[in-house]
């Protein structure tokens, strides 16, 4: 999971735990106008399989809502089946906006073979 530019970033960054305080993963979120960018979501190896990288989604999702987004997007190696089953879809890359093209994370980190994922932030 590229995190080389966190301290740049503009972005708000969650560490989620389970309902007994047990740290299970983290995730972040940046805002480019009414587009946002999820990124850096992970579960930690003990807490897969139990439903905490959805829930960690969905609650991305609900605060880009809450903060005005209309469309969430992604990028990834290797979780696109994972974020299918959530409403994800890949896109072009001539479709998706240039400020999310611009970002660090997708002009800097992540490789150029990695997927766009998009969809709307609305649950």
């Amino acid at each position: 999971m590229p995190t080389g530019d966190l301290a740049e970033s503009n972005g708000t960054f969650f560490r989620f735990a389970d309902r007994q305080g047990n740290p299970v993963g983290f995730g972040g979120i940046e805002f480019y106008g009414k587009d946002a960018l999820l990124r850096s979501i992970t579960v930690s190896p003990e807490a897969q399989r139990h439903g905490h990288g959805s829930a960690i989604t969905r609650l991305l999702l609900q605060y880009a809502d809450l903060q005005g987004a209309e469309t969430g997007y992604l990028l990834t190696t290797n979780a696109a089946p994972f974020q299918g089953k959530l409403g994800f879809h890949p896109v072009d890359r001539s479709l998706v906006p240039a400020a999310i093209l611009a970002s660090p994370q997708a002009s800097r980190l992540c490789p150029a073979t990695a997927s766009i994922l998009t969809r709307s932030v609305s649950i």
